[in-house]
């Protein structure tokens, strides 16, 4: 499971002209999803996600996770975050989870992170989706489940 995190001051994602999620301060999370990808990944990368210290503190460090600053996550699946560009010019999605299983891995993963107390938004699952945002700093962070190690 691989998740581009963002950290915005205000995020929104829109289907057919309808606002589907929008947030103002927090995360923007595009999550894909893998073929092999299992509960396990869904809990990993749902608590690093939600547990990242990148909010400034009263000193100006990034210190401070989503819960201290009273934030909120904007989730969008993404299966393009499985693309597989090194054999030349066209993506290859084999490694990408079906849409069934990719589905209900990414609400699991909308349920983690709302456990953990998150406010959590989001798109629409195999939908065409508009995503506005200002990302704040910027601040971009890639996570990979397969990489915990």
């Amino acid at each position: 499971m691989r998740a581009v995190v963002q950290r915005v001051s205000r995020a929104s994602v829109t289907v057919n002209g309808e606002i589907t999620g929008e947030i103002e301060q927090g995360f923007l999370v595009l999550l894909g999803v893998e073929q092999d990808d299992t509960q396990d990944d869904v809990i990993y990368l749902a608590q690093k996600a939600a547990g990242l210290r990148v909010f400034e503190d009263a000193d100006g460090k990034m210190n401070l996770a989503l819960s201290d600053v009273n934030g909120k996550m904007l989730v969008v699946s993404q299966f393009t975050l499985l693309g597989d560009c090194r054999k030349g010019r066209r993506p290859s999605f084999v490694n990408a989870a079906r849409p069934e299983q990719a589905n209900e891995l990414y609400q699991s993963f909308v349920a983690e992170v709302r456990g953990q107390g998150i406010p959590v938004e989001t798109g629409r699952f195999q939908e065409h989706m508009d995503v506005e945002l200002v990302n704040d700093g910027p601040i971009t962070l890639l996570l990979d489940s397969k990489k915990q190690f």
